[in-house]
């Protein structure tokens, strides 16, 4: 366990710029990762289950169920990481999205962004070495998960606070926690979804309605219950997005996919809206509301699973809106939370500057301790 003070060593509010003109700001950008090679999908996997984030249980049980939950989704896994050539987009795509983001911020800025990937390479460690080794001015952190959860930015935060008092990095640090309604982030989305809802219209017999599934990534109901805000936080996004669209009496819902544990996960389950929708004769148009990228969740499971799901339960048209991965508004959505964060004076920010959650969301980050703003101290 690391000690409180050993943590809060990230963080120098006090450092000056020394002497540029403008100052040198990296940027880590947070994502899960996915392995490159069909090889790494095992390692992949037990370093995803073996998270105490995501199995909150004490070791060596979760260790034994990392590995037990690794052995039983290889072969599946596998699978999918070959039908997208034997390794995930998700680093490339990152790295696409950060060079477009430093192009953003110039000339004002010289920021350089760095990714840190929570499961597989590059991960915290080599991304902090990196930053040490540029010798930024300051550091922005910035989740590409929307909405925060104790088992994606949390835990990427957790690896990063680790990783940078293991390599010795120093710099003033300004936090990132969240953008889920952020003006910029909902209305590139909504423009990204309602172009995929007017083509989809356009294609689909007019006498056959269409609904929306904004489908997010799900997670066990203890999870949520014990206080993390995701759900609420994506629920938030589509309120907002479905707003911006304008598209009066929308017929559209928010669902959960990807269960890999037998406890009880939130709901509706993307399967039970696809299937309801095979009842109701209704075409579906998907939307990854959560994942900013495309990766295996929305190229393999969305574009052909749950495809081949909506055939079998009759649902008479599928269509799936794309993932924002470098569009210019969300790009340019990217560069006003940085903006925001540098003019900030706080090291937490929301993109509204303080907490965004209700009060019964106990483990928002501005209500934990860890996260409270920090002021330098000597490394013991």
């Amino acid at each position: 366990m690391m000690r409180m003070d050993t943590v809060t060593a990230l963080v120098d509010v006090d450092r000056p710029t020394y002497g540029r003109a403008v100052p040198r700001v990296a940027i880590v950008l947070f994502n899960l990762g996915g392995p490159d090679r069909i090889e790494n999908v095992r390692p992949f996997l037990y370093n995803l289950f073996s998270d105490r984030a995501i199995i909150r249980a004490p070791s060596p049980i979760r260790q034994l169920l990392a590995w037990l939950i690794t052995k039983r989704r290889l072969g599946p896994a596998s699978e999918n990481y070959e039908i997208l050539g034997g390794g995930s987009p998700l680093l490339e795509l990152t790295e696409q999205q950060a060079r477009a983001l430093e192009q953003a911020l110039k000339p004002e800025l010289e920021a350089r962004c760095f990714v840190a990937m929570r499961y597989w390479h590059p991960m915290s460690e080599e991304a902090a070495k990196a930053v040490r080794d540029w010798g930024p001015d300051e550091v922005i952190l910035l989740p590409l998960y929307p909405q925060f959860s104790t088992t994606t930015t949390g835990s990427s935060l957790d690896a990063w606070r680790e990783a940078a008092v293991k390599v010795g990095l120093v710099a003033p640090t300004k936090i990132i926690c969240c953008y889920h309604s952020d003006p910029g982030f909902v209305g590139a989305t909504a423009a990204i979804v309602r172009r995929a809802y007017d083509q989809a219209r356009a294609d689909l017999d007019p006498s056959i309605p269409l609904r929306v599934l904004f489908s997010a990534h799900g997670l066990p109901e203890s999870i949520i219950k014990a206080g993390d805000p995701y759900q609420w936080q994506v629920e938030q996004t589509v309120a907002s997005v479905v707003a911006a669209m304008d598209i009066p009496e929308l017929d559209h819902v928010v669902c959960y996919q990807s269960r890999v544990t037998p406890q009880k996960w939130i709901g509706p389950s993307t399967e039970e809206e696809i299937k309801r929708a095979g009842k109701d004769k209704v075409g579906i148009l998907v939307v990854p509301i959560a994942f900013v990228s495309e990766h295996s969740e929305t190229l393999v499971e969305l574009d052909i699973e749950y495809r081949e799901e909506a055939k079998h339960f009759g649902v008479p048209a599928y269509f799936r809106a794309p993932a924002h991965n470098s569009d210019a508004g969300f790009i340019a959505s990217l560069a006003s939370l940085v903006r925001r964060a540098r003019a900030a004076d706080r090291s937490l920010c929301s993109f509204r500057g303080g907490r965004t959650c209700p009060k019964v969301h106990g483990d928002c980050p501005h209500a934990k301790r860890a996260l409270a703003p920090l002021r330098r101290v000597s490394v013991s």
